[in-house]
């Protein structure tokens, strides 16, 4: 299970089962994966080619004077560098189209499957971590297919390949060249280990950066009004302080680990030139030979040098796939078992012995039953922590109760099929969720089903359509992040007319009416009783005074019912309903 909190594994770097699944995502594409590799053999065959060319074209041609011959070699070796710049782009070229090919996939893979999680993974899981893994994960992942993967295979061919020339020409003047390596591979492997620890401390850093800017942007808000902004300054100075200090140690690595293989090469040249002058005044080597040498170990250092930066893109990359195949397997789904799809339902809503805990048997809902008939309205009424927004979460289906059943139109509602059951329930909010789009856009939600005519014609029912005639663009006005540049009431009346266009049989109206002016407030209940007209409604409000007209009244304490009835039945009651309908602005 998807744990967001515990410190993930880091997987080993040819983990079988992980590449296995990577590759998955390249299977569409392996024809192009093919000529990749293809690529990468020709441009390590043709790379370690020319310093041997070379060696033939001196010993061969300028010893001996040979100008046609010489003129023949060179043009062998500018057709043989035209192929093997057309194959490096072709391989730059088709390596960048996999990547984001590949990425593109992966990301709507990854979305598709988070937008299917059930409430309790969001719940428990930082937005800024699933904004990482969609992005910034996937981006790692882009490196590894557009330039890593085929560039580590490159490398490991042009070293085969130039160790196998400077064997074949010369395997003495080979093993005195080579008498390097050996330090250089060590030194290669700490400065691997080393630069691979510096990045996940650079990847964990920027998760917090994210997950922090995401809230923070997110609450702003409440940031300024309790003047915070010192301190959430502060708090992203050390954030971005940590930032720096791990690039800063992969840096420090990086500076010495390219001094050290310049030194290394040094060595090896200056042990190549005393031995090859010494064997060319001999005549024991060849200056073709010698000058051969001479460009193949100052080649060799460069793969060996990539090779340890993109072995940690490797691993880097492998790391953000674990963390989003860890991610696609989670299985938090909201059940979708069932198959009763109804075009329309009747509307009517039964609890039957409903319990329900958000962790543990620390029960929010303590065997609530209650009974309403289709068309006929319920006030849910109690103080904050009573459960009226539980109650909201399972007719959702954003979960479900542990005990007991619900019952819409007399059927269990898990058998029902999950699109269809929100299709036939609205809500409103009192907190309205706008899409940074147009108001046309959000009163649709992109349904293209639903025509420009239908969402004016709910507009004008709920009083919204001649102020949204006023903005820029009509309804094709911006509304902002959130729905901010609108009051809290006119995302209300927007919520309304969303809600009307789509015609559902039940209405659920959560705290609809608080925080509004007197006139905003009157034209939200001129729009109430058009959306109650013919539906089932079940309305969640702190101010009494909004619910007295309500067919039924449920009053929640604690999770249990502590009394039901009209409102007026309550009064005379004289009980708990009557004492918070006395309290100052009768706010529950």
């Amino acid at each position: 299970m998807f744990n967001p909190n515990k410190k993930q594994k880091r997987p080993k770097l040819f983990k079988r089962k992980l590449l296995s699944r990577v590759y998955s995502f390249i299977k569409p594409y392996q024809f192009v994966f093919y000529i990749l590799i293809f690529l990468t053999f020709v441009i390590g065959i043709l790379e370690p080619s020319r310093p041997y060319m070379i060696q033939i074209a001196i010993d061969r041609y300028v010893a001996l004077k040979d100008y046609a011959g010489l003129m023949k070699m060179l043009f062998w070796m500018l057709g043989l560098l035209l192929v093997q710049t057309l194959a490096q782009y072709l391989l730059s070229y088709l390596s960048d189209w996999l990547g984001q090919h590949v990425v593109r996939d992966l990301r709507i893979k990854i979305y598709a499957h988070i937008i299917r999680l059930n409430a309790t993974f969001y719940n428990k899981t930082p937005l800024g971590r699933l904004v990482t893994r969609n992005i910034s994960d996937t981006e790692k992942l882009s490196e590894v297919f557009s330039q890593d993967l085929a560039a580590v295979l490159a490398d490991f061919l042009q070293l085969v390949g130039m160790a196998s020339f400077m064997f074949y020409i010369d395997w003495k003047l080979a093993l005195l060249s080579l008498t390097t390596v050996p330090l250089l591979l060590a030194v290669t492997y700490i400065f691997k280990e080393k630069t691979k620890r510096a990045y996940r401390e650079v990847n964990d850093v920027v998760v917090k950066l994210n997950s922090f800017i995401q809230s923070r942007l997110t609450g702003m808000s409440v940031v300024q009004v309790f003047n915070g902004e010192a301190a959430e300054l502060d708090k992203f100075k050390t954030l971005n302080e940590d930032y720096r200090k791990a690039n800063d140690k992969s840096n420090r690595y990086y500076s010495l680990y390219f001094p050290s293989l310049e030194i290394m090469r040094s060595i090896g040249i200056s042990l190549l030139i005393w031995h090859g002058a010494k064997g060319v005044i001999q005549e024991i080597t060849t200056l073709g030979s010698l000058t051969a040498f001479l460009m193949y170990i100052k080649m060799f250092f460069r793969p060996v040098s990539h090779l340890a930066e993109h072995f940690n893109t490797l691993q880097m990359g492998l790391v953000s796939s674990g963390r989003i195949m860890e991610l696609l397997d989670n299985n938090e789904f909201v059940d979708n078992s069932g198959r009763y799809a109804p075009e329309q339902v009747q509307g009517s809503v039964a609890f039957e012995e409903v319990w329900f805990a958000y962790e543990g048997q620390d029960y929010t809902l303590k065997g609530i039953s209650f009974d309403l008939s289709a068309r006929k309205s319920l006030a849910i009424v109690g103080a904050t922590g009573a459960g009226k927004s539980t109650i909201i979460n399972l007719l959702e289906r954003f979960y479900e109760p542990q005990k007991g059943v619900i019952k819409i139109d007399g059927i269990n509602m898990l058998d029902y099929e999950v699109h269809s059951l929100r299709r036939h329930i609205g809500l409103v909010l009192q907190d309205v969720f706008l899409f940074s789009t147009t108001i046309y856009e959000n009163i649709t939600l992109g349904d293209d089903t639903i025509s420009k005519d239908r969402v004016i014609e709910a507009a004008k029912m709920v009083g919204i359509h001649d102020f949204i005639l006023q903005l820029p663009g009509g309804y094709d006005y911006q509304v902002g992040e959130r729905g901010m540049t609108l009051s809290m009431g006119q995302r209300q009346l927007l919520a309304f007319a969303r809600v009307l266009v789509y015609n559902p049989s039940i209405l659920i109206l959560d705290e609809a009416t608080a925080s509004l002016d007197i006139e905003t407030e009157k034209l939200i209940q001129q729009a109430t009783i058009k959306l109650l007209a013919s539906r089932t409604a079940i309305i969640i409000a702190h101010r009494l005074t909004t619910v007295q007209h309500a067919d039924h009244i449920l009053v929640l304490d604690h999770g249990v019912i502590k009394e039901q009835g009209t409102h007026q039945a309550l009064l005379k009651k004289n009980g708990y309903y009557a004492t918070l309908y006395k309290r100052p602005y009768q706010v529950a």
